[in-house]
């Protein structure tokens, strides 16, 4: 073992005793700081560096004046850096919806997997700056995901594709159209027999309807699909336990007991927004009227729903179905296949407490386990009598419900046989994300014409004799269904930016229909839909309400098959590791790849950014022998990629996790060559989990930005926690934890609050973790990205951070997720050490920021106690491309370079609300103002409010027993304060 390879190898076997050996519950952040290295202590001394330059690498004399002089003249020009010189052109005649200074809201709908989720895009002037949630949508219930708050940036990327492409050079859609009318002339003749459609999941109404045009104009044509991230397990498992393709509902709301095999339905399920609504409902330990829920997670790769879990399970993939087999045994289920063998006890404390729940529990599956523990998933749901009242069965939300996997390899035959004359691909990336064994950009040079649309020019886009830009969801007309069926209209905000079309107007010329508009092709479709006579209503209210009124699904009867043989069989201990793929949290199945603010934003977990890892846990880095960022070969079979480590707590031994999305080679210039490329070992077998793959070190390491030691609090009291018995025998535990000074022995001089003071009340025991908030704050208040090396360096501009803190053993801790902004703190550190009162305290208890006063001396960064402020070591603003300057909300100024920022409250949306009051001559309603970190949080995590307004929601909530200030004994008085963690565990499993 190299040198350097020593020094980064952590004793694991130490930090085990050492945490046997702490007394009580002890919260820790990373291997690293439990370890107390070296390396840890120097981050956290060099955590405000002098210079905007790395001094570790040496300086000349030459660069150090530059330096200097750029110092001198930051804090001499007021950090004030000049913007592009623009030409600005009032309205002759003023468009009559426009308000300058108000904004109007839209509803329509963004889709992942074709499936929908309903928003509220908001719009200044004529252009789409920010997306919320729609209250009125039923995936949705006003809370979005980090996917939907990204789409704004994809929307003015200026990477994406703007002209259409013939061979690599720039044509016009005109010269697609003849091209195209040339090439289905010469099939007419075989009725299609060469030409094939490949799309992604289709949930579209409309787009259903035009695709069974194209097939009736060319009967033998044919119509495959296929997304990386599909739901061939699910309708498998469905086809298996009922003989068709159903979808399924959950009812989290009633479920008093939930078991998750290696699924995480807080964030992957089609209605997470949803589910994670209702399951945190049930999460409120206060509440007299609500009885908390319990969940089992059985997980081979740690995700959202592990860490809100109130018992976790690590198995391996291959484990969990035998797991699943083991419980349905004990439940009365009669099902053949070799049961897991171990957890004797821990199988049946789950199985007793789900048949003492009968009607009121639930097992959901994992999307990415086998269709064998999908059956059994179904079996257990029947058995114990939650069908029709925590799950509920209804029609393929899917237009044309197809397993993806054989579809595609259907195709990849059809064009290595030459059946493929003319190959028009809908969206999708299947060179990059194809599986690897059908070589699809091997076979698909043998079709005689390839036609892509696509919103960038990518790895599909370069083997293709065509490109054509596609439009946005925010650009164009089209229509969706959510998980429940509900259908939404989508409207566009935004005339194309670029010379795009859209999935719809590529169709409508296939089927003859060329030149027609998507706003003729959606609305005529919906015309036959509805009554003739009331047709311009249903329109209008369909579009105002972002809901197509009654199109949801109804409930569907299902029977259990009987006599099912099921593959299960025991896994075997010498195959070697297990490898699991997954998509990555963030940029998902490589789609968003090109989004900055997706690279950036820390994953839940593991706090990567801009990189992928192998994650693999703690023992097994043992066995291994290696060590964080140490370069690993893994192979499968004659497949290999090369991948950093990154050690994991809680992962199961004897596997590794890669996510994959990353190692793009034709995207833009944001994320092309960010991470490594898994792809090659992903095959149609073995989408989701391969075995018997071999590790070999490549003497390598890579640098990886992980944030998980940034801004460290250094294990002082942040996180608290209790089971739901202590805490109902003990309600005033939290409370005694504090040794808050009490005022008297302040100096700040006190201050009465006659009007408004607001605060914030975050509660841990509903938070999931998911980031959704500081994608909100960012989109809301034009944060910047910094990129990698910034990162490395501890500069990265979130003013939200959700830190992650395990407890417990080492192998298979507890998680826990904390969001931490400004704490407005009433006695605010930062301000008394202001030379020119930059950061000062409002009448209403803000710590607010006055940029053009900063000079950068950053004392007010150094004095925080809880490290929320951010510093523009840079300009990191991009002030010149002109498509990201439509995106930026104008309520709120872009900052430059050399100033600190952090979160205001959403001061903005305070004025707003006052200014709202004051017209009407009222004060501010309760509820009223919604902070963007608020009204994205699926979970309802996040409270604001007037803390002077005793019957005020956040008010309820701060003098209840769980609320509780970070840092209070320092005697700053935070205006934001935390709801201490509540799990419930089962007894029974306890004591075990």
């Amino acid at each position: 073992m190299k040198e350097t390879d020593m020094e980064k190898q952590l004793d694991l076997e130490a930090l085990r005793r050492k945490l046997q050996n702490k007394q009580g519950k002890h919260y820790w952040r990373s291997l690293e700081e439990l370890a107390e290295t070296d390396e840890f202590r120097q981050l956290v001394e060099n955590e405000f560096p002098s210079s905007p330059l790395d001094w570790d690498k040496g300086l000349s004399r030459r660069r150090f004046l530059q330096v200097m002089g750029a110092s001198l003249a930051l804090a001499g020009l007021n950090a004030c850096t000049r913007q592009p010189s623009e030409m600005i052109f009032p309205y002759v005649v003023a468009p009559e919806e426009f308000i300058p200074g108000k904004p109007l809201f839209y509803a329509t709908a963004v889709t992942l997997g074709g499936y929908a989720t309903g928003v509220l895009a908001e719009s200044h002037m004529g252009r789409p700056t920010k997306i919320e949630g729609n209250p009125e949508h039923p995936a949705s219930l006003g809370a979005t995901d980090v996917f939907a708050q990204a789409s704004m940036l994809q929307l003015y990327d200026p990477d994406r594709s703007q002209v259409v492409k013939h061979v690599g050079r720039i044509s016009t859609w005109e010269s697609f159209l003849v091209a195209l009318r040339t090439e289905l002339e010469a099939q007419k003749a075989q009725d299609g027999a060469g030409v094939r459609i490949l799309t992604g999941t289709i949930t579209s109404p409309t787009l259903a309807s035009q695709l069974k045009k194209c097939l009736a104009r060319y009967p033998l044509a044919k119509w495959h699909q296929y997304e990386p991230v599909g739901r061939d397990n699910f309708k498998a498992g469905a086809q298996l336990a009922f003989g068709e393709f159903v979808d399924c509902q959950y009812n989290f709301e009633d479920a008093d007991v939930i078991l998750s095999l290696d699924g995480d339905f807080l964030s992957n399920l089609p209605g997470s927004l949803v589910y994670a609504r209702k399951f945190t409902a049930r999460r409120n330990a206060d509440h007299e009227a609500v009885k908390m829920n319990r969940l089992y997670a059985v997980e081979s790769s740690p995700s959202l729903t592990g860490a809100m879990a109130d018992h976790r399970l690590a198995l391996k993939a291959s484990e969990v179905a035998g797991f699943a087999l083991a419980v349905a045994h004990e439940v009365g289920v009669n099902a053949d296949g070799a049961a897991f063998a171990g957890k004797k006890s821990w199988i049946a404390a789950v199985a007793r407490d789900l048949k003492k729940h009968r009607g009121r529990c639930l097992v959901v599956a994992g999307e990415y386990q086998s269709p064998e523990v999908h059956y059994l998933a179904h079996a257990l749901n029947a058995a114990l009598g939650n069908v029709g009242k925590t799950v509920f069965y209804s029609r393929s939300v899917e237009a044309n419900p197809v397993l993806q996997a054989d579809s595609i390899a259907e195709l990849a035959n059809d064009m290595a046989a030459g059946a493929v004359d003319l190959l028009v691909i809908v969206g999708g990336n299947p060179v990059f994300d194809a599986p690897a064994n059908l070589d699809f950009s091997e076979k698909m040079a043998q079709v005689k014409m390839r036609v892509h649309l696509n919103l960038y020019e990518d790895e599909t886009s370069n083997l293709c004799h065509w490109h054509v830009p596609e439009s946005h969801a925010l650009e164009s007309w089209s229509d969706a269904r959510a998980f429940d069926g509900t259908a939404t209209i989508i409207q566009p905000l935004i005339a194309p930016l670029y010379g795009s079309q859209s999935a719809h107007e590529l169709l409508a010329a296939i089927h003859d229909e060329v030149g027609k508009s998507g706003h003729d092709i959606v609305r005529e479709f919906w015309a036959e839909q509805a009554a003739p006579q009331d047709f311009e209503k249903f329109w209008r209210v369909s579009l105002h309400d972002g809901v197509v009124a009654g199109t949801s699904f109804s409930t569907k009867s299902v029977k259990m098959r009987g006599n099912v043989e099921l593959q299960i069989s025991k896994s075997r201990t010498d195959s070697g590791l297990e490898v699991i793929f997954r998509p990555d949290p963030n940029i998902w199945d490589g789609r968003f790849a090109n989004n900055g603010w997706l690279q950036e934003l820390p994953r839940p977990l593991t706090k990567l950014t801009w990189d992928n890892a192998a994650l693999v846990s703690p023992a097994t880095a043992e066995q291994l022998g290696v060590s964080n960022e140490e370069v690993i070969s893994i192979s499968v079979g004659d497949r290999s990629v090369a991948a950093p480590v990154w050690i994991l707590p809680g992962h199961v031994d004897g596997a590794l996790t890669l996510n994959f999305g990353f190692g793009r080679t034709h995207v833009g210039q944001v994320g092309k060559g960010a991470g490594l490329n898994v792809y090659p070992l992903r095959t149609s077998g073995k989408a989701w989990m391969a075995t018997g793959a071999q590790i070999t070190k490549t003497g390598d390491r890579v640098e990886l930005a992980g944030t998980q030691d940034h801004s460290s609090m250094e294990g002082r009291d942040i996180v608290r926690s209790a089971s739901l018995k202590d805490y109902v025998e003990h309600p005033e535990m939290f409370h005694e934890m504090g040794h808050d000074p009490p005022p008297e022995l302040s100096l700040y001089p006190a201050y009465e609050y006659n009007g408004y003071a607001w605060g914030m009340v975050v509660d841990l025991n509903t938070c999931i973790g998911c980031n959704a908030c500081t994608i909100a704050c960012q989109s809301e208040n034009n944060i910047s990205v910094v990129g990698k090396e910034q990162v490395l360096n501890g500069r990265e501009m979130h003013w939200i951070r959700i830190d992650r803190y395990y407890e417990g053993d080492l192998d298979n801790p507890e998680t826990y997720h904390q969001p931490v902004m400004c704490q407005h703190c009433e006695n605010a550190p930062c301000e008394v050490v202001c030379p020119v009162a930059a950061t000062t305290h409002s009448k209403e208890g803000l710590n607010e920021m006055t940029y053009n006063r900063c000079v950068g001396t950053r004392y007010c960064a150094n004095n925080c106690p809880y490290k929320v402020r951010r510093f523009n070591f840079f300009l990191y603003a991009d002030l010149e491309t002109e498509s990201l300057k439509l995106m930026r909300n104008p309520d709120v100024t872009v900052r430059t370079r050399g100033i600190m920022e952090k979160c205001t409250y959403c001061v903005q949306r305070i004025n707003v609300a006052r200014i709202e009051a004051k017209k009407e001559g009222r004060n501010i309603r309760d509820g009223e103002i919604v902070t963007a970190c608020q009204q994205v949080c699926p979970a309802d995590a996040i409270v604001f409010g007037d803390i002077n307004d005793s019957e005020s929601r956040v008010s309820r909530l701060k003098a209840g027993h769980r609320n509780y200030g970070i840092l209070t004994e320092l005697g700053v008085r935070p205006r934001t304060s935390y709801l201490a963690k509540i799990k419930n565990p089962n007894p029974e499993i306890v004591a075990a």
